[in-house]
Formats: structure tokens, C-alpha cells, sequence
């Protein structure tokens, strides 16, 4: 026992100075270590606070400058009184009086004349309800000052009238304001005039759309789209309409006589957001607008103007190069719009077929997109039975998808900037219209241009009240004698 305890104690003083000797050894590693760590862990921490700081600043300066969703709320097409409805037959019988009995009338010429515009309403595709403005009921006609700004008052303020009873926004809410009108703009613009009828803002950003062409609905949302983005949490109110008072032609032109035979009295007004609460409320979300503007060729410039003929009466003359020129941008807005809108499969084929042709065989067609696989829905300008049937032929599209253009121009007519919006209210008011579907707006007028609009659908849509189409829907579609 004390052999052990001597033996232990021995050993204990003689590894004391050794461990000390390593404890202090250690105790100056540690301190090194120590300062070592809190300059790394400082130097770190500076690197994370750069870091943490940049992320943050990247992230809101990314929030601040990304596209604003822009909502559609809802819209309304104003739907005139049923005592301006004129069948082709009215309209023929008008339309042989008021040449007898005019001053450019000419002998030997009006039987050629009237079977000639008897020829274009029997192919044209309108139904026998469209409608005619007052001052063109009468007889002598009035094309006056007064009667045309009598007509568009009573469309747009009709249309807005709808709009905002159904959506329940005060008209103080309206922070942007864009009308298009192509052909006829007075003098307080028609921007003013909403502006004077609703008392709206005064800080009010209006804009007045002139001489655009049928294709100028679109042009409005996207110029209000654009101001969407820099003024935030407003509303912004689109207006479309066109003006036939001012605009029948009454001379001896065959050119200029066509539009007598195809554009009639419509007009739409529609409310955008870029309000997030807004979305629960909105129809649609708007996704792409795409615009295509060729008049810097001759051709595309002059295929449609506004001029006088040989008898100085003002009239629209539509050349022989229109259709190729619409085909071209047509095309030219397709293939923009494709890559945007199609699934991968539909661009490595087109692909696949431009390198084809191009590198091995210049004979081989181009491909065209199967655009059913990215739209469920076609609202295609309702300009006239030629259009949409080519359209649907090159777009490869079944009847139904071209229903609500066909049964859009049979109704209303030709109304211009407006009839994508009569065909987007047929769709809803026939209930196809479901949640995440997707509408392709397509429309094409003078300059020449063509402008698209993509829209998704953010709930299953019901056709708002006083749908223009509501008392006339069990009797559509109709079949359309070729």
C-alpha cells in the first residue's frame, strides 16, 4: 500500500512540469487560434453582411422593375336599340334611293353599281339584324357633324355606361384612359369626351388613337398595358369604336363601295388593373401583345386610304395588293408570336423544317404551328368572310374554333377595332370560357398591321350582365350559306 502510494505521488511530480510545460504550450495555441477565428469570423461576417445586403437590394430592385401583371376586370360591347337593326334588303332599297336621287349618280351606271353591292352583302356573311346608325335611316341621309358625333356619344358612353354599372368602379378610380377611333376624330377629342361625362381626374393620363385602322383595339390595351407598368395601383379604362355616320361612301368607286357593305354600328369598353386584390375579381390575365407595323413598305402603306375619287367624294379605297399584304404581316406576327406562346415539340419542328429547306431542299413548305395546342379560344377581327376563312384554312383551325368570328360578323357586322371583344362575349356567353384557358385576339387593319393578344383565363367565366348576345344566343350558331 505504501510502496503504491509512493510509487503513484512519484509519478504525479514527476509529470507536473511536463504538464504544465503542455498546458501553457497549449494555453498559446488556443489564444492564437482564438485571435485567429474572431478575425476570420469578422471577416466573414463582413462578407456575409455585403452579401446579405446585395441579395436583399437585388431582390427588392427586382420586385420594383418586374412587369406588372395587368388584369382584365370585365368589359362590355354595346348593343344598339333594336330600331336601328336594317335586314339587306332595307339596306338595298336605301341604298338604290339615296344614288337616284344623288348628285354623283351617273346613267348607265347605277344598275352596274347596285349589282355589284348586291353581290358583296350576299357573300359578305351578315345576317339580316345588324345595325345602322339614325342619320342613315333617314332619307335624304344625314352625314353631318351632329349625326356623327350623335352615333359614337351613344356607343361609347353606352358601352362605359355597362362597363362600370357591372363592376361597380367609381369613375374617380380611373387613372389611365385610351379611346381609338380611326376615322373619325373631332374636335374635344372622344377621350375628352368620356373625360367630360364621368368627371373624371384631372390628373388623368388620356389618350386619343387616330387613323389606326380596324387593328386598333389591340394597339389600345397595349399602349395601356404600357402605362400600367409606370403608374401603379389604378385602373385603366379602353374604349374602341368606329364611326359609320361620317363614313358612308355615297360615289361611284367599286373599291370604295365595299366598306359600305361591311362595317356597322359597335363599340367596346374595357377596364384594366394592375391592382393585386384585383386578380380575385379579374376575368383574364393579359400574357403577351405582340405588334407588327410593315408601312414603311409602299404596298402596306397604300392598301388601304382614306381619299377623294375622281368626283371628290372622301371614301376608303382597299387596293389589290391587300391580301398579299396581309398575308405577309400575318405571317410576320405569327412567327413572333409562335415562340412565345408554343410548346417545345411545335418549335423543334418548325425548326427542323427551316433547316430543311434552307440547307436541302428549297421546295419544302414551310410549317405551319399547330396553334390549337397553345390557344383554346380565337377571336379573330370579324372584317369579312375572306379573312376568317383563310385564316382558318392556314391555321389548320376546326368550325368551332372560328364559331364565334363567323357568328360575330353574321350579328354585328364588321365593327371594326371593337368585334374581337363581341366574339370574346359570344365565347363566354355560350359558358366555354374555363379556368387557365387561353384566347388568341387577332386583328388586322390599314397601314398595314397586324397585332395579337393573349389573355389566360383566371377563373371559369360567365358572361357578364347585358352581354350583347344574351337575347339572341338560342338562335346561334346559324348556318352561313357559302
Amino acid at each position: 500500500m505504501v510502496f503504491n502510494y509512493l510509487t503513484t505521488h512519484r509519478l504525479k511530480l514527476y509529470f507536473l512540469p511536463l504538464s504544465v510545460a503542455i498546458a501553457m504550450q497549449a494555453s498559446r495555441v488556443s489564444s492564437q487560434d482564438l485571435h485567429s477565428f474572431h478575425l476570420s469570423l469578422q471577416k466573414n461576417f463582413t462578407s456575409l453582411t455585403i452579401f446579405s445586403f446585395s441579395l436583399i437590394l437585388g431582390w427588392t430592385l427586382y420586385i420594383m422593375n418586374r412587369p406588372k401583371p395587368v388584369y382584365l376586370v370585365d368589359f362590355s360591347c354595346y348593343l344598339p336599340p333594336s330600331h336601328l337593326k336594317a335586314s339587306v334588303e332595307k339596306i338595298m332599297h336605301h341604298v338604290r334611293v339615296v344614288r337616284e336621287s344623288g348628285k354623283w349618280a351617273k346613267s348607265g351606271e347605277n344598275d352596274y353599281l347596285m349589282d355589284f353591292v348586291t353581290k358583296i352583302l350576299e357573300r359578305s356573311g351578315l345576317g339580316q339584324e345588324t345595325y345602322v346608325p339614325e342619320g342613315l335611316h333617314c332619307l335624304p341621309i344625314e352625314q353631318s357633324m351632329v349625326g356623327s358625333r350623335k352615333e359614337t356619344q351613344e356607343v361609347i358612353l353606352g358601352a362605359v355606361d355597362t362597363l362600370l354599372r357591372n363592376t361597380g368602379i367609381s369613375p374617380s378610380d380611373i387613372g389611365i384612359l385610351v379611346v381609338n377611333s380611326s376615322t373619325f376624330n373631332p374636335t374635344p377629342s372622344l377621350a375628352t369626351i368620356i373625360v367630360n361625362k364621368y368627371k373624371l381626374r384631372e390628373n388623368i393620363k388620356s389618350f386619343n388613337l387616330g387613323g389606326m385602322g380596324c387593328s386598333a383595339g389591340v394597339i389600345a390595351i397595349d399602349v395601356a398595358k404600357s402605362l400600367l407598368q409606370v403608374h401603379r395601383n389604378t385602373y385603366a379604362l379602353v374604349v374602341s369604336t368606329e364611326n359609320i355616320t361620317q363614313n358612308l361612301y355615297v360615289g361611284n368607286n367599286k373599291s370604295m363601295l365595299v366598306t359600305n357593305c361591311l362595317f356597322r354600328v359597335g363599340g367596346a369598353a374595357v377596364l384594366l388593373s394592375n391592382i393585386s386584390k384585383d386578380r380575385k375579381l379579374a376575368k383574364y390575365k393579359l400574357v403577351h401583345t405582340v405588334r407588327v407595323h410593315t408601312g414603311s413598305d409602299d404596298r402596306s402603306y397604300g392598301c388601304a386610304t382614306q381619299e377623294e375619287d375622281e368626283d371628290g367624294v372622301v371614301g376608303v379605297t382597299l387596293s389589290k395588293d391587300l391580301p398579299m399584304v396581309a398575308a405577309r404581316t400575318l405571317k410576320i406576327n405569327i412567327a413572333t408570336l409562335g415562340p412565345l406562346v408554343l410548346p417545345i415539340s411545335e418549335k423543334l419542328l418548325f425548326f427542323v423544317t427551316f433547316l430543311r429547306k434552307k440547307f436541302f431542299n428549297p421546295k419544302i413548305k414551310h410549317y405551319m404551328p399547330d396553334f390549337k395546342l397553345a390557344f383554346e379560344h380565337f377571336c379573330i377581327h370579324a372584317g369579312g368572310r375572306a379573312l376568317i376563312d383563310e385564316l382558318e384554312k392556314n391555321l389548320h383551325l376546326s368550325p368551332l374554333h372560328v364559331e364565334a368570328s363567323r357568328m360575330t360578323l353574321h350579328r354585328f357586322g364588321n365593327t371594326s377595332s371593337s368585334s374581337i371583344w363581341y366574339e370574346l362575349a359570344y365565347t363566354e356567353a355560350k359558358g366555354r370560357m374555363k379556368k387557365g384557358d387561353r384566347t388568341w385576339q387577332i386583328a388586322l387593319g390599314s397601314g398595314f398591321k397586324c397585332n395579337s393578344c393573349v389573355w389566360v383565363a383566371l377563373r371559369n367565366v360567365k358572361a357578364s350582365a347585358d352581354n350583347p348576345w344574351e337575347e339572341c344566343l338560342n338562335k346561334y350558331p346559324v348556318e352561313i350559306d357559302i
